[in-house]
C-alpha cells in the first residue's frame, strides 16, 4: 500500500476535553454569534470586516495583532463588527509548500499533526478569551472542523474546496455563517450551488458516523475573483458584477440574500495594497445602490502587523510567510474609513 499510518490521533471530544472551552467564553461566543447572525438576517445593519494574516503562523504575532484589533473593535463598533481571520490551514495548489499551522506548528520544522491540532485549539481560545474576539477559520479539511466547532463564529470555504460534496453537506450542519467562495474559475452557478447545498438537510457519513443536519440559513457567497484559462485574474468586486449576483439571488430560493467580498487574492491580483482601493470601491457601491448596500454585508482583508511577505526562516516579526498582507498602520487606517462609510 502507498499510506503509512504513522499514528492513531485523538478523536475531537478527545481534544476538547483536553482543552476545554472556559465559561466565560462560551457566553461570549454566544453573544457574538447572535451579534453576527444578525448582519446576515438583517436585523442589524452593521458591516463585517474579516480581517487578519493569509495565514496564522505564529501564536505570538497573532495575538499580538488580534489585540490591536481588538482596539480598534471598541471604537467602530456601532459601525463595523471585527472577525478575525485566524487561517489555520493553508491550501496548496500543487501540495507543495507551508500548509498551515495545523501541519506544522512551528514552521521551521517538519509536519507534527498532533500538536499541530493542540496548538489550533489553543490559540483560538487564547485569542478570543485575550481579546474578546472569537474568529473565524477555512474548513479546508471537514473532518477536522469538529476540533474548532465550539470556538469559530465564522467559517469559509475556498474556491477549490466549494465544489465537493463533503464541504457542502458539512456547512449544512454547523450553526455559523458559512462563506462559500466562488471556484477559480470564477462560474457564479457553482457558488449559488453550493450555497443551495449547504442551506439544505442531509444525510450523511461524517467521521464515521451516520448524521442528519438541518441545513445552515446562514450559508452565503464570497466574491473573491476568478482566473481564466490563460491564468490572467479577473476581478469580481465592481458595480456591475454585484448587480447580477443581486439578480442571481433573487432568482432563487435561498434564504438571508448576503456576500462578502474578499479584497485580496483574484480580486486584487495578490497585490495586498490594491485592497485598500477595492474596499472603498464596494463601500461607496452600497452606498450607491439600495440592494447593493443590503446584500454586501462585508469585506475580507489580508492583514498582519507588517506590510508585504517574507520566507519561512527569515524570521520578521509578524510578517506573512504566505501571501503578501496589508501591514498595520494601513489596515487601521482602513478599518476607521470602512466605519465612517457604513
Amino acid at each position: 500500500m502507498a499510506f503509512q499510518f504513522n499514528q492513531k490521533l485523538p478523536i475531537p471530544k478527545e481534544i476538547k476535553e483536553r482543552f476545554p472551552v472556559p465559561k466565560e467564553l462560551i457566553a461570549m461566543k454566544e453573544k457574538r454569534d447572535r451579534e453576527i447572525t444578525d448582519v446576515f438576517t438583517g436585523k442589524s445593519d452593521k458591516f463585517l470586516a474579516v480581517i487578519g494574516p493569509c495565514s496564522a503562523d505564529n501564536e505570538e504575532a497573532v495575538l499580538d495583532y488580534t489585540i490591536r484589533l481588538a482596539r480598534v473593535q471598541e471604537k467602530i463598533k456601532d459601525k463595523v463588527i471585527i472577525i478575525p481571520r485566524v487561517y489555520t490551514n493553508k491550501p496548496r495548489t500543487t501540495g507543495e509548500g507551508y500548509k498551515g499551522m495545523l501541519h506544522q506548528p512551528d514552521p521551521n520544522a517538519g509536519s507534527d499533526l498532533l500538536h499541530g491540532l493542540i496548538a489550533i485549539r489553543k490559540m483560538h481560545i487564547d485569542i478570543a478569551m485575550q481579546t474578546g474576539l472569537t474568529t473565524a477559520d477555512e474548513m479546508l479539511y471537514p473532518e477536522n472542523h469538529w476540533y474548532l466547532s465550539d470556538v469559530l463564529s465564522y467559517v469559509a470555504v475556498g474556491a477549490r474546496s466549494v465544489e465537493d460534496q463533503q464541504h457542502r453537506l458539512t456547512a449544512s450542519g454547523i450553526g455559523i455563517p458559512a462563506g462559500m467562495k466562488n471556484p477559480t474559475s470564477g462560474d457564479f452557478a457553482v457558488m449559488f450551488n453550493s450555497v443551495k447545498a449547504a442551506q439544505s438537510s442531509h444525510n450523511f457519513i461524517y467521521r464515521g458516523w451516520d448524521v442528519d443536519t438541518t441545513g445552515n440559513e446562514l450559508a452565503h457567497i464570497i466574491l473573491r475573483g476568478a482566473v481564466n484559462k490563460h491564468g490572467q485574474n479577473i476581478p469580481n468586486y465592481h458595480y456591475e458584477d454585484l448587480e447580477l449576483v443581486c439578480r442571481m439571488y433573487a432568482e432563487r430560493d435561498l434564504k438571508n440574500p448576503a456576500a462578502i467580498i474578499d479584497a485580496n487574492h483574484s480580486n486584487s491580483g495578490k497585490k495586498f495594497e490594491q485592497q485598500i482601493r477595492i474596499v472603498n470601491e464596494i463601500m461607496h457601491n452600497r452606498r450607491y445602490a439600495s440592494e447593493i448596500q443590503k446584500l454586501v454585508k462585508g469585506v475580507m482583508i489580508e492583514s498582519y502587523i507588517e506590510e508585504g511577505s517574507q520566507k519561512i526562516g527569515e524570521g520578521i516579526y509578524g510578517k506573512s510567510i504566505t501571501d503578501p498582507c496589508l501591514g498595520w498602520a494601513a489596515s487601521e487606517r482602513l478599518l476607521y474609513e470602512i466605519a465612517e462609510q457604513v
